[in-house]
């Protein structure tokens, strides 16, 4: 209750900047909710997974750790980019991540840009990598 007089009393200009400071959350094409939903049955096999809904995505889970996202109504960036951690990167896929132009590298979490159907088994491997990284 607090918090939110505190945040009805800044400023509008204050609340403005908060507001632009988030991450743009762009909504989704039906393709890319397709190639979500196929991504999500391929991962609903792999040991220890559970799904949550996430800001208008759906976050992986291995056990209780977060390893990825699929984009439901939002996507994270742009609309198709299919998200994934892997905090510390190791070297040998920080380097195959820097020849992909389909990956957008942050501090601990990653975008993979779908464009295709055939980026689909890329996008799956990015995923199997965060995962199998993530115990």
């Amino acid at each position: 209750m607090k918090a939110k007089k505190a945040q009805r009393n800044r400023p509008a200009k204050q609340n403005a900047r908060i507001m632009r400071d988030r991450p743009k959350m762009p909504p989704v094409s039906e393709e890319m909710k397709q190639w979500s939903a196929m991504l999500k049955t391929e991962v609903s096999g792999w040991p220890q997974i559970s799904t949550k809904p996430m800001f208008g995505m759906l976050g992986l889970y291995r056990g209780k750790k977060i390893f990825g996202g699929l984009p439901v109504t939002r996507g994270f960036d742009t609309p198709n980019a299919v998200i994934f951690r892997l905090d510390p990167m190791p070297q040998d896929l920080r380097q195959r991540a820097l020849k992909d132009s389909r990956i957008t590298s942050g501090k601990r979490w990653c975008s993979f840009e779908v464009g295709s159907t055939s980026d689909l088994r890329d996008a799956l491997w990015w995923l199997n990598q965060a995962y199998e990284r993530t115990k």
